[in-house]
């Protein structure tokens, strides 16, 4: 698990294809190595991937035929920036939400512009994900844990302080640019609580939790 609060920033140095997935290297002077070890889990641009090998200052991780298929991967190149996150242990703090690491689909940056100090984005999300999607609710973007101010169909909007900016490749997106997204857990949970857990199970027991009774505990 993680947090959407992004440690630093690596380079990936290398790419290389091993039948149909692929081996990346990320090179990451800035991150602390000293409590990595392999077979431990680093969110690179929100992707969970365990490291395989380690050298000085860099690891590598497999990328999977599933992974590239669902992430942003499938267009990296030797140079791209990348978001990087260790994985929670017991005595972290929680300072974004619960991220898991699986990437539920890729959306596209359409436009950006200025908001006072601020940089506003609007972002394309696959139309399958956008039910998930909800103003001021939370959502994954690149591995970096942001606040959803405003939703029009399957657009929502982002507006990044100069530190997030700093901080992350947020700087680097332009209109056209590809981002990894992981909508909330606590969106996917409700829905599939709201049906039941019934999907494609014939004569499974439905459930008596609603939206109404939802709204009236307080949680919508």
């Amino acid at each position: 698990m993680f947090t959407g609060i992004i440690e630093t920033m690596g380079t990936l140095v290398e790419l290389r294809r091993q039948g149909e997935d692929v081996v990346l290297t990320v090179e990451a002077p800035g991150l602390d190595f000293s409590d990595v070890k392999l077979g431990d889990s680093i969110a690179t641009n929100g992707v969970c991937l365990t490291v395989v090998t380690l050298g000085d200052k860099r690891y590598s991780a497999d990328v999977s035929l599933e992974t590239l298929s669902r992430s942003g991967f499938a267009q990296a190149r030797v140079g791209d920036r990348v978001n990087l996150e260790k994985a929670l242990t017991p005595s972290s703090r929680l300072g974004g939400h619960l991220v898991s690491g699986h990437v539920d689909g890729v959306g596209e940056v359409k436009s950006k512009s200025s908001s006072g100090r601020a940089i506003e984005y609007w972002v394309k999300a696959p139309a399958e994900l956008s039910r998930y999607i909800a103003e001021k609710g939370s959502i994954a973007v690149d591995g970096i844990s942001l606040t959803v101010n405003a939703v029009k169909g399957d657009d929502f909007l982002l507006t990044i302080v100069p530190h997030t900016a700093q901080e992350t490749t947020i700087a680097h997106w332009k209109p056209g640019h590809r981002v990894n997204l992981e909508v909330d857990q606590i969106a996917r949970y409700l829905e599939r609580l709201l049906q039941g857990g019934a999907q494609g199970r014939q004569g499974a027991p439905s459930s008596n939790l609603t939206l109404e009774k939802l709204a009236q505990s307080g949680f919508l």
